[in-house]
């Protein structure tokens, strides 16, 4: 059962994204200067929701028809990248390990990918919460690819740049750089000063040429081509065919009409 097929999932989704956005706000803000004790409010508040993220991962993963298939799946993956940052700083003190600022800060890093946990509302089995159609998909996956290189990019070049770079100070500075770099304006008020700095200049340019680009095309082939609705086929899996196909566009067996999902992407 899809999450949001029933009133209590999609509470529970919005209130995942939601989440999903404090988390993500948080390790904005705590790039910026602040009194010692927001700092600490604002820490507590990240270890409440990883708190409660710990408890969606484990609920996902009781649930789970093959628990193994599970923890080898893409979001899971990704569900633990999210909150290994905030338990291993938990954990360490427990053990008497106490890390170093530089050690923090490495720790820090995977705490920027955790903007992919919004991957899971865009697929093809959630559709955002089934409000939007597959082309309108595509059009989302296309923002959503243009903000994760974004802020990727920017997470990254601010731990990079941050120790040695004095013209990178907050998150704010590292992404008016991404920005300028990746539309390749490039004032040069900002430039990278360390060998890490350079190479994550070198990647987010490198994946803004190539990501966004196939994220257009998705879309002007999916705008071009026949309304297509979601039927199954039974010999590789194909979900989505012409609404008057009647044999697989991949494989070519025949198409049975699905019984339980119809909706034709408009």
């Amino acid at each position: 059962m899809i999450d949001f097929q029933t009133p209590l999932g999609r509470a529970i989704d919005i209130a995942i994204i939601a989440l999903n956005i404090m988390v993500v706000g948080l390790f904005v803000v705590e790039t910026y200067p602040m009194p010692s004790r927001v700092s600490l409010m604002l820490w507590r508040l990240e270890v409440a929701i990883i708190f409660i993220f710990v408890i969606e991962y484990l609920l996902r993963f009781y649930g789970a028809p093959d628990r193994w298939s599970y923890i080898k799946d893409t979001y899971s993956i990704i569900d633990l990248i999210a909150i290994m940052p905030t338990l291993i700083l938990l954990v360490l003190p427990i053990f008497g390990v106490y890390a170093d600022l530089r050690f923090i800060q490495t720790i820090r890093i995977m705490a920027v990918f955790r903007i992919f946990r919004f991957l899971r509302f865009i697929a093809e089995d959630h559709l955002l919460f089934g409000i939007i159609s597959l082309r309108m998909l595509n059009v989302a996956r296309l923002v959503f690819t243009v903000i994760t290189i974004f802020f990727i990019s920017s997470g990254l070049f601010y731990f990079a740049e941050n120790p040695v770079n004095p013209d990178v100070n907050n998150f704010g500075d590292a992404f008016y750089f991404t920005v300028v770099a990746v539309s390749t304006v490039g004032f040069g008020d900002i430039v990278p000063v360390s060998g890490a700095g350079r190479l994550v200049t070198l990647m987010m340019i490198i994946s803004g040429i190539i990501l966004i680009p196939i994220q257009v095309s998705r879309i002007f082939r999916e705008w071009i081509s026949a309304p297509r609705k979601r039927r199954i086929c039974t010999g590789c899996g194909q979900e989505w065919h012409e609404e008057d196909a009647r044999y697989c566009r991949i494989c070519g067996s025949p198409l049975e009409e699905a019984a339980d999902f119809q909706e034709t992407a408009q």
